[in-house]
């Protein structure tokens, strides 16, 4: 890699971990559903927050009211293979490594901390001071507009390389195109395959780690 220290913008669900969803994560362990909201959201009849609100408020009806609950549910999130090697290589190589996710921000910390990334943006459940949910959410990441967040990211930091980002769904084409780089990891669709630089099927982060190296 050049010595220009490139940023890596890394998606969380689907990417780091092989759940696609850290909010669907939760919604399976206590048997709630969303596909309801998701539709109205992509939809645009609802936005990021009431999207974020009828979720959480799902889940306080089944009685999963404190945030320690919810983060015990998401320690049964599954490390993506090569998780740590591709983390190590980087960081080794020089590269400035970020999480940006519309997941959940318990999630993302979690990781941050265990793969050494410079830092994480992810969404987030509101508390009162017990640790008990408020059924509001924390919206740091819009959820079709990424981008919007690399943009902002890229403003903020001026001594940055090159900014490679790394994605699974169509929400994360915003991202690749505010990127210099861009690879579809585990592409959930066609349509995420074609607006990548780079595809990556297998679910292995060093394939992810070998393009950098080469192509930054």
């Amino acid at each position: 890699m050049k010595k220009d220290r490139p940023l890596i913008l890394f998606d969380m669900d689907g990417v780091l971990v092989h759940e696609r969803s850290s909010w669907r994560l939760v919604h399976d362990a206590i048997g709630t559903f969303n596909e309801a909201s998701f539709e109205l959201y992509m939809r645009g009849e609802i936005d990021d927050l009431e999207f974020m609100r009828r979720d959480i408020r799902m889940w306080m009806d089944r009685g999963l009211t404190r945030v320690e609950d919810v983060e015990r549910i998401l320690r049964s999130a599954t490390l993506m293979n090569g998780f740590g090697e591709c983390m190590s290589g980087l960081i080794d190589a020089g590269a400035e490594t970020v999480i940006i996710s519309g997941g959940l921000d318990l999630l993302a910390c979690r990781l941050a901390v265990m793969g050494g990334f410079a830092g994480y943006v992810a969404n987030g459940l509101n508390t009162r001071d017990d640790g008990t949910l408020t059924g509001e959410g924390v919206l740091r990441v819009p959820l079709i507009d990424k981008g919007s967040v690399v943009r902002r990211m890229i403003g903020e930091d001026t001594v940055h390389g090159p900014v490679v980002a790394v994605g699974d769904s169509v929400v994360d084409i915003s991202m690749f195109r505010a990127a210099d780089l861009s690879i579809a990891f585990r592409p959930e669709n066609r349509e995420v395959e074609t607006a990548a630089d780079f595809v990556v099927q297998a679910p292995d982060l060093t394939k992810v780690l070998d393009i950098i190296a080469h192509r930054t």
